[in-house]
This record gives C-alpha cells, sequence and structure tokens, in this order.
C-alpha cells in the first residue's frame, strides 16, 4: 500500500444485459437515450440519478461509465434494467458485471522534472512528447496499468481492475523514482 492517497475518478464495466435489443425502440422510449447509428453503432444512455452514462448495443451488451465504486456501478446497471423494463424490455433484475478499467488520480505533493525521470528511467515503458502532450506516459507490466505523469507531481492512474492494481502501480512508480534519487 501506498503512502499517497489515490482517488477513483471513475471505474468503468460491462455487462450483458439481454441476448439482443431493439434500440431505435429504446431512443423512442427513453428520454435521455440517443442513437446516431451512422456515426456509432451503440446508444448512448445517460442517468442523472446516480450520474452515470452507458453505451447499449443490439447484442445486449453495455459498457457503464461514471460511477466511482463497484457499488455505484451496481446501482447503475440496476437502474438502467429497471429503466428498460419500465419501457417493456425483458431484461436480467440484477445483471452480473465486470470491472474493466479503473481511472484514479493522486498527488506527489511535490513537482517533479519530468526529463530527468525520462533519463533516469532510459525511456522503459515509457512515451513523453512534451510538444503533444504535457505528462510522461509510464506503462507497467504488473500489475498492467498506465500512470500519466505530470511535472506538478499529479498522476492519473489507468488499466487497474481494482484499488490495489492502482495502489501497487504507484508503488511500483515511487520506488523507481527513489531508487534514482528523483523524490
Amino acid at each position: 500500500m501506498t503512502e499517497i492517497d489515490i482517488k477513483i475518478e471513475n471505474v468503468v464495466a460491462n455487462a450483458r444485459i439481454a441476448n439482443n435489443l431493439d434500440l431505435e425502440y429504446i431512443e423512442s422510449r427513453l428520454e435521455e437515450a440517443m442513437f446516431t447509428k451512422k456515426k456509432f453503432p451503440g446508444l448512448v444512455y445517460r442517468t442523472r440519478e446516480p450520474r452515470s452514462a452507458f453505451l447499449i448495443f443490439r447484442s445486449g451488451k453495455v459498457v457503464c461509465t461514471g460511477s466511482k465504486t463497484e457499488k455505484g456501478v451496481r446501482e447503475v446497471i440496476d437502474k438502467l434494467a429497471a429503466d428498460l423494463r419500465g419501457i417493456g424490455i425483458e431484461v436480467e433484475e440484477h445483471p452480473d458485471f465486470k470491472v474493466q478499467n479503473i481511472v484514479a488520480s493522486a498527488n506527489l505533493g511535490r513537482e517533479l522534472n519530468l526529463g530527468a525521470i525520462v533519463v533516469g528511467l532510459e525511456l522503459e515503458g515509457m512515451e513523453y512528447e512534451p510538444e503533444v502532450f504535457p505528462g510522461l506516459v509510464y506503462r507497467i507490466d504488473e500489475p498492467r496499468s498506465a500512470i500519466l505523469i505530470f511535472s506538478s507531481g499529479r498522476l492519473v492512474i489507468t488499466g487497474g481492475k481494482t484499488l490495489e492494481d492502482c495502489e501497487k502501480s504507484v508503488q511500483v512508480l515511487l520506488d523507481k523514482l527513489r531508487n534514482l534519487e528523483l523524490i
């Protein structure tokens, strides 16, 4: 566990709620649903309370984003299922879901010299093009994740499937930076 406070910003999960869905019908019945077949094969559905967004596909698969916890994912997926049942679509009452990605943030509380980090880590698992993007992308194999590192000391951690994955990723980064005496 790291000594840095890591905050979950978004949990992305997917589920199968039915075997087949009529997206045009859903769009016509749910106010917050938008289906632009020519631009994207899925329907976008947003809920306000709790706040979330779904990509819903004809296959019955959905991608849920916007929750900050697994419990929040459970709530919004159950709400989606209830909304669909409310317009006469048969779906599971509590569809199983799988977390695909967690996006988290952290702050090291100090400025970082990204150029020195690039040199110290010898571009191992890194992308750094300051003319294109102000942060350094550091990829970690175990746990599989990526950390966006900014000179302000702020971090964005993505790719983990649990908070523990995010914590381990930050710890890997901190250990490397300490070994190189960069923090």
